[in-house]
């Protein structure tokens, strides 16, 4: 096992602060489910921006759905505001091969025509299949292929992460 140890609640106080140099007058919050979804929920809170944020699976449009099947996270997205013109911000934990990035913006693509779509994550692991990049990443680490990253949250609402072997 692995010795990194990085501080997620160190990483979203700076992904706070970069988020808010990303923010305009029409900029809405989208987490990417799950990890994403609870950053971006806390972010639109702490930010204290109106509404609510919106959620957005990648099931729908995942490259291996053949392999993986449906996963339980297919009826999670949920975008309470027009996409059509708006400054969408997606909001991701881990940021790896650029694939579910890819599916997200499927998926939101089938709910309107965003103006625009960026993505902050919270760490960039490299090893991007598609050449996809963040405007903001609060950490960039590099990790074996045979390694998982992942976020967590505790009752409080405290972030941290698991370090695992697998695949990511």
């Amino acid at each position: 096992m692995s010795t990194l140890h990085l501080d997620a609640e160190a990483l979203y106080a700076d992904l706070v602060r970069g988020v808010r140099g990303l923010l305009g007058t029409n900029t809405v919050l989208v987490g990417v489910w799950s990890g994403g979804a609870w950053l971006a929920e806390r972010l639109q809170r702490d930010l204290q921006l109106a509404g609510e944020p919106g959620v957005i699976s990648s099931s729908l449009h995942r490259d291996d759905f053949g392999s993986k099947g449906m996963s339980a996270s297919a009826d999670h997205t949920r975008l309470p505001f027009s996409v059509d013109d708006a400054d969408i911000l997606l909001i991701d934990d881990v940021l790896y091969t650029g694939r579910t990035t890819r599916a997200v913006i499927n998926e939101l693509f089938d709910f309107g025509r965003p103006a625009s779509v960026r993505l902050a994550v919270l760490v960039d692991r490299g090893g991007r299949q598609l050449p996809i990049e963040p405007v903001f990443s609060a950490a960039r680490v590099t990790l074996a292929p045979a390694q998982a990253l992942r976020l967590a949250r505790d009752p409080d609402g405290r972030f941290t992460f698991d370090l695992k072997k697998g695949e990511a």
